[in-house]
């Protein structure tokens, strides 16, 4: 890996870290509890940033997301379509969201995980200037700022998750 890299691979194995912590013994029944009726779930949280980790660094591959390839839509009930990620959910689209089981949350993860170190092991070092376009988003930005987004989103949405096991946990 280049310094870069290395860089990006510590805080995505972070983001791991603190998911699997926060989700680690909690009741299943607190995955798809709200905290208020159209707010976030822990679950839905833990499926929002690990959908658009493995979209944003499916497309830096240029290759098919492990949602569909791998068939972890399947697993979790859900269509197999490339672009949902959870972004602009509607309240009540959050409100019918149904987590499947911690264990399959945190292996999806760990499959994005891998597939990013993967992406990150091979790299170029120059890669960070490569303009790419989100096929599925209709937008173009530069590696850099795609993966920007994925590490800010993935540190906040597990801090979201934490604030909300202890919010809920009795």
């Amino acid at each position: 890996m280049t310094g870069w890299a290395d860089l990006v691979a510590d805080q995505i194995r972070r983001v791991q870290r603190d998911l699997e912590s926060t989700l680690d013994g909690l009741d299943p029944a607190l995955l798809d509890r709200a905290p208020r009726p159209g707010a976030n779930t822990i679950g839905w949280l833990a499926w929002h940033l690990t959908r658009s980790h493995d979209r944003n660094v499916s497309e830096l591959r240029g290759a098919p997301q492990l949602w569909i390839a791998s068939r972890w839509n399947e697993r979790f009930g859900r269509a197999p379509d490339p672009g949902e990620t959870g972004f602009g959910h509607t309240p009540a689209q959050l409100g019918a969201f149904r987590s499947p089981l911690a264990a399959e949350l945190v292996a999806y993860h760990a499959a994005v995980v891998e597939m990013v170190l993967s992406y990150l092991r091979d790299a170029p070092e120059d890669d960070l200037t490569r303009v790419v376009n989100s096929p599925t988003l209709g937008d173009t930005r530069t590696v850099q700022q795609r993966l920007v987004g994925v590490v800010a989103e993935g540190l906040q949405h597990v801090g979201q998750m934490a604030y909300l096991r202890g919010l809920l946990t009795p």
